[in-house]
């Protein structure tokens, strides 16, 4: 069973990603969700998680630097965050990656693109 944590600070967001992620064959899946990337962390520090979904902008703390925070530490480094944003284009991309984010997908989500992720680059499916 898959742990996955659903970041962003719209809840109707956080449902269609959670559906997305259904659609593509996780019906199984426990999710963890969070409106901010402060509360993420927190969640990440008491829960065994597999997979972070995260938006770019939300108050408090922002995907970027949930990113930054989760790859700078040793016990979170290996878990995959995929960053889910409206706001997608080569250069936000490029800044996602270097940052170590393992993809970055555009808002609305492609079922098509969440399924090949999941399938192939994380082996969930």
């Amino acid at each position: 069973m898959h742990r996955i944590l659903i970041v962003d600070d719209s809840f109707t967001a956080r449902s269609l990603i959670k559906k997305s992620v259904n659609i593509c064959g996780l019906q199984d899946a426990l999710f963890w969700e969070a409106d901010n990337g402060k509360r993420a962390l927190e969640i990440l520090r008491n829960e065994s998680i597999d997979l972070v979904l995260t938006d770019v902008n939300m108050p408090e703390m922002d995907g970027l630097n949930l990113l930054k925070r989760i790859k700078s530490s040793p016990k979170l480094f290996d878990v995959p965050v995929v960053v889910i944003t409206s706001l997608k284009n080569d250069t936000s991309e490029r800044l996602m990656l270097q940052e170590h984010a393992t993809a970055v997908l555009g808002k609305p989500i492609a079922i098509p693109e969440m399924y090949r992720l999941l399938k192939d680059t994380l082996h969930m499916i």
